[in-house]
Parts: C-alpha cells; structure tokens; sequence
C-alpha cells in the first residue's frame, strides 16, 4: 500500500527560496479528503507526469474535485474518491526578494555615430526587489523536476533578461550619449518599469522595484572592444592603430601628430567614451587640416609650387615649421576664435602649444 499523504505544508521558507517540492524525494500519493496548508505569501501547485495543473492560494484546503477541476479531469474522477493519485506538489514563495544586486556583465553596448570609434560601452550596478507573480507559469518554466529551487539557480537568467531589456530600451529611445542614456535609466527607476516588467511577466516573475548608478563608461583595450563591434568597426580601429604607430615616428607622421592631425587610437577610444571630447578632436582636427589647406594655397600663390607627386609632402610643408610661420598661424587661431569658427577649448589648447614651440625657436 502507497503511503498516502494526509496533511502537508511548507513552513521553514529560506529567504531566497523560490520553490519547494513535497515531497523532496520525488512524487508524492494523494487522495480526495487529504489536506493542504497553504501559507501567507505562498501558492501550491500539483505538477502531475511533468504537466502543471492547480494552483491553490493561501488557506487550509481539503483536496476535493471542486479546488482541483482541472487534475479530477485528469483523473477521471466524477465524484470526490477515495483512491489514492500520484502528484508532485511544489510550494511557491511569493514574497518579494528585496535588494537583489544586479550589474552590467556584459556592458551595454551604445552607438555613438560619429564619434570617436562609434560605441560607447555603458557599466553601472544597482538592486532590484524581485518576485513570482504567477506561480504557475513560474512553476513550468523553471521548477517542474527540481526538489528545491532558489534564487541563485536562476539569477544569471534574471540578469540576461534585465540587461537585455535594458539595451533595448536605451536602443528604442535614440540615445547617443551617456547623458541620453542616464535619462532612460531614470525612468525606468520610474514610470518606464511597467515596460521593463512586460518581459519578465512571460516567466511568471515581477520587478517591483529597480535601483541603478548613472551609467559610466567603461574603458577597454581594442582587443576587448572587439567582442562589442561588428568586423568593419574593428578593422577600422585597426586602421587607426597602424596610423597612431606611424605618427610616433619622424617625418610625415610625425609632424602632422606634432600639429595635432594624427589622432590615434587610443585617443579616439578615449573621445568614445568620453562625448564632450571627442567634440574637441573634432573641432580641433578640422582646424588644422583647414589651416595647412590655406598655408599650401599661400605657398602657390607666391609661386612656391609643391614638389611633383607629393601631395602627402605637401601637407607636411604646411604644417608651421619656422618661427614665422608659428606666429601666422598664431594670428590664424585669433582670427577664427573671434569669427566663432573655433571653440574657446580648442584656441586655448592649440595656442598654448604652438607658443610653446615658438620660445623653444627662440621666437
């Protein structure tokens, strides 16, 4: 004979327990007339041959065909019977799980177009107060053949989710800046939680509360940026290193690093994630690719013509190499700050370099 279980309940409830099954060992013989005690905060669910079927809320209750419509079908059972029937019954916590850390791993990956090398990669960690809004549901995704589940066996998939959403979020609102995607995430410790929740009722679960830190960027090396941009980004930071590399050395590369043209790569990933200066380099490259323009314009027109075939040499002529040519272009740098082509940032930045330059040529 079956051992037929009379009465059951779940009382000792961990703090971050999701789900307990009665028995532990596996399925347990029940009958019509036998009696479950549902605790504040918890749903039992019966799971009969791997399928879900009814949930009871809190409250004492005699197993009948009245609160178990759907396993009497099953059964068979016109009438409440005394025959004993086999079921796994799983004891669901519903209670919020309060201040559950969470944190961009892997960052959030936002484009930048035009800027620096085109993403920004968004970090910040914050808690979240968790819980399972329909048990059912829960149950069958996640808990049906597991005699106990808890938070940390699906906490990976809470983070993927809640990360997921989040991206997609920043990615729907047009953000383009961290300061754009600060503002998302205020209001999705807010109005825009709602949205974030639509996601996580599919499992069964809700977010009743979410806390983060203001997004920061996070600094990586190009290997490591690798993992987070498509392969004609990459290749194009490639580009950039092979350039930074030649403009450390003398001659073309260097003079034109030297007038602040050759920007490298790690400057560009640090314009990336910093928005207000990729702004500068920007500003601050047009400048002087404006500026060597018109000195090799001024050299024609005095009759100085290039060399033949040296476009690229040319450009390396332009750049102020003399005392006097350091001084024009001193004049250059007042004349467009006072038209409002130059940003106060950038005039101080070139002018302080160049007139260093000068006093070293006793100018």
């Amino acid at each position: 004979m079956p051992r037929i279980i009379d009465v059951v309940d779940h009382v000792n409830v961990m703090d971050d327990e999701l789900v307990y099954r009665e028995p532990q060992g596996g399925s347990g013989d029940f009958r019509f007339g036998s009696q479950v005690i549902v605790q504040e905060s918890q749903a039992a669910v019966f799971v009969r041959q791997g399928q879900v079927l009814d949930a009871l809320g809190p409250g004492a209750h005699t197993l009948s065909t009245g609160n178990l419509p759907i396993l009497t079908g099953l059964l068979g059972l016109a009438t409440g019977g005394r025959t004993p029937f086999t079921a796994d019954l799983y004891f669901v916590n519903l209670k919020d799980l309060p201040q559950v850390p969470w944190g961009t791993n892997p960052p959030i990956v936002l484009e930048t177009p035009g800027r620096g090398v085109g993403v920004v990669l968004l970090i910040t960690h914050g808690v979240i107060d968790i819980g399972i809004e329909d048990p059912v549901r829960f149950v069958k995704q996640y808990a049906v053949g597991k005699p106990i589940l808890r938070l940390g066996d699906i906490r990976d998939r809470i983070q993927s989710m809640l990360l997921g959403e989040l991206a997609q979020l920043i990615s729907n609102s047009g953000a383009q800046s961290i300061m754009d995607a600060n503002r998302i995430l205020a209001e999705v410790e807010g109005a825009a939680l709602a949205r974030l929740n639509e996601q996580f009722a599919q499992i069964g679960m809700r977010i009743k509360a979410f806390e983060a830190k203001p997004f920061t960027a996070k600094e990586v090396s190009t290997e490591e940026l690798r993992n987070y941009v498509d392969f004609a980004t990459y290749e194009r930071i490639r580009r950039l290193e092979v350039a930074d590399a030649a403009a450390s050395n003398e001659g073309l590369g260097g003079s034109l690093a030297g007038a602040g043209v050759g920007l490298g790569v790690g400057q560009q990933i640090g314009a990336a994630l910093n928005p207000e200066a990729a702004a500068l380099q920007q500003q601050q490259q047009m400048l002087m690719q404006q500026m060597m323009m018109q000195m090799m314009q001024n050299q024609q027109g005095s009759g100085q013509a290039p060399a033949q075939g040296a476009t690229p040499a040319a450009a390396e002529a332009a750049v102020p190499q003399t005392a006097e040519e350091i001084r024009a272009y001193l004049d250059q740098l007042d004349a467009k700050l006072m038209s409002g082509a130059l940003s106060e940032a950038v005039y101080q930045k070139l002018y302080e370099k160049w007139e260093a330059r000068l006093k070293e040529l006793g100018g």
